[in-house]
């Protein structure tokens, strides 16, 4: 689980279970990073025993207390793993290329690298072609960037807010 077997088992695993050509052929072989599994672990082995106890104590089950006391100290790590997930999802155009046979299932970081990168225009319409030929290779480089980080720089405000706060929860001691 902590080292792939590299590309061509990864492809053929995909291929066997049939999801060549949709969006969870994208999805599904990264869904649980063993990476962010060890995270969360380390994190949940950090967290006094007491807590579960005091729970406990005070009558709720096992679902009442991971739901009122571990998710919502959790509540960092979980807003980190979130981030490394939604950025190394977003990232992979490579994945996009080798599952996708056909270019219009591209996601969106295949196709900027198909188009702006490659400068591969077989599979776009005569008059996205016109369009293409009027813009510099600065200019679409500039937008291939803008684009590409746009959802990670909308998305990251609203988990700020856990990293903050996961540094201060462990700083104070008594």
């Amino acid at each position: 689980m902590l080292f792939g077997g590299g590309l061509i088992p990864h492809y053929i695993t995909v291929k066997s279970t049939g999801l060549i050509d949709s969006i969870w052929a994208l999805v599904l072989p990264t869904a649980v990073p063993v990476f962010n599994v060890i995270l969360l672990l380390n994190f949940f082995r950090s967290l006094p025993k007491e807590v579960e106890e005091s729970g406990l104590i005070d009558g709720a089950s096992h679902f009442r207390i991971m739901w009122s006391i571990y998710v919502p100290l959790a509540m960092p790590a979980i807003a980190t793993i979130t981030l490394f997930s939604l950025v190394g999802h977003w990232n992979s155009w490579f994945d996009g290329i080798i599952f996708m046979n056909d270019p219009h299932n591209y996601p969106l970081q295949s196709y900027l690298q198909t188009i702006l990168i490659k400068r591969d225009v077989s599979f776009i319409t005569p008059e996205e072609v016109k369009t293409l030929i009027h813009v510099s290779e600065r200019t679409s480089k500039a937008a291939q960037v803008f684009v590409a980080t746009l959802p990670i720089l909308l998305i990251y405000p609203f988990l700020q807010r856990y990293f903050v706060s996961g540094i201060v929860l462990g700083s104070v001691k008594e």
